[in-house]
């Protein structure tokens, strides 16, 4: 029987060499997150069950993480039990988004999302989900309905919103995107850049992740156009940088939702309500921004 409490959880772990005291891993608002000491070792003990009102999915994750580890992105994966990943431990820096925001630090994250997007399909096994973030959108509003939600009135208009915002990114190019590039999800060795947490990985257009990027890391208006010109190769046309709006408009739109969707659902220690009217404020100036141009 697996046990319902994360700590007694890492401890009952089939890989320990015997009894271990874990230590929490703070900062993440998804799973629970651990270090654990053992044979001499650190290791990152990540517990956390399916999550359907959010589209998480621990197969989808396990894959993409066995993915990136495999093509050298993310750390080994050492084991894995239902509800439990255990990773080696990565000695580095956490990235805040004042690391991200400067321009030397862009120029490393390029080819890594380019290794992501390209390199990660021809590694993956076994079925895999895709992250279509106007269908996460259209999803979290019925959850949100369902749920009564204290902001349901602005449903609405939301959604509405979101259409638009769908029809403005048209076609896509589909890649295999990571989906959550906040600045924790990078790690600095001193040597290469490191991206984890596979939570919401899934077949996507490079627009999110760099939309996601940008949004989660308040990059400047210079850099997001410099960011999109280095890494598509080309002179930025004003369709482009369009699309690429609405979409980066779409993912502080889904982090907007998803706050209010863990609202209701989440049983982590975290101010959602806070979290949802910081990024409601980013969205509407993004939104307000993309209507003015």
């Amino acid at each position: 029987m697996i046990p319902s409490d994360p700590l007694a959880r890492v401890r009952a772990l089939t890989c320990w060499s015997g009894a271990v005291e874990p230590e929490v891993l703070t900062g993440g608002i998804t799973n629970k997150n651990f270090v654990v000491r053992d044979r001499g070792q650190r290791f990152v003990v990540r517990i956390g069950d399916d999550i359907p009102v959010h589209q998480v999915m621990r197969f989808n994750e396990l894959a993409a993480s066995k993915a990136a580890a495999a093509i050298g992105l993310s750390p080994a994966i050492v084991h894995h039990e239902p509800g439990a990943i255990v990773f080696a431990f990565v000695e580095g820096k956490t990235l805040a988004a004042s690391d991200v925001q400067r321009r030397p630090m862009l120029e490393r994250i390029v080819p890594l999302l380019h290794r992501c997007h390209r390199e990660m399909p021809e590694r993956i096994r076994g079925p895999i989900l895709m992250f279509w973030v106007f269908h996460v959108l259209r999803d979290y509003g019925a959850t949100l309905r369902d749920g009564n939600s204290r902001r349901v009135a602005e449903l609405p208009r939301l959604l509405q919103i979101a259409g638009e915002l769908e029809a403005i990114v048209g076609p896509i190019d589909v890649v295999f995107g990571h989906n959550d590039l906040l600045p924790a999800n990078f790690i600095d060795d001193g040597h290469r850049l490191w991206l984890i947490d596979w939570d919401y990985a899934g077949f996507n257009s490079p627009l999110f992740d760099l939309g996601n990027l940008c949004s989660n890391n308040e990059i400047t208006t210079i850099d997001e156009d410099w960011l999109l010109e280095a890494y598509f190769d080309r002179p930025l046309t004003a369709d482009l940088r369009r699309r690429y709006h609405a979409m980066k408009c779409a993912s502080l739109l889904r982090e907007t939702l998803w706050s209010m969707v863990s609202e209701i659902h989440s049983t982590l220690a975290f101010d959602y309500v806070a979290y949802t009217a910081e990024n409601m404020a980013r969205f509407e100036r993004a939104y307000g921004e993309l209507k003015r141009h």
